[in-house]
């Protein structure tokens, strides 16, 4: 249970703009997918499942790029 929470402590930035991403991309999609289809049920249950999978894959994304931010500022120190 430790483990859960501090990885969810220190991921904390990551999780609300995931969140917000979210957010942002579901009423994008349902505002499309309205436009498309004319049909309101199927434009939410379309913006439901797609940003769904995107935001997984944002977390993720972050994840890497982080990692990749700290490589680059240890190597910088390691320069210095």
């Amino acid at each position: 249970m430790a483990r859960i929470q501090n990885f969810v402590q220190s991921n904390q930035r990551i999780f609300k703009k995931t969140l917000s991403y979210y957010i942002m991309h579901i009423t994008v999609a349902m505002l499309v997918g309205y436009v498309v289809t004319g049909n309101l049920w199927m434009a939410v249950t379309l913006s439901l499942v797609e940003p769904t999978v995107q935001a997984i894959a944002f977390f993720f994304h972050e994840k890497v790029w982080n990692k990749k931010d700290q490589k680059v500022a240890q190597a910088q120190i390691v320069k210095a």
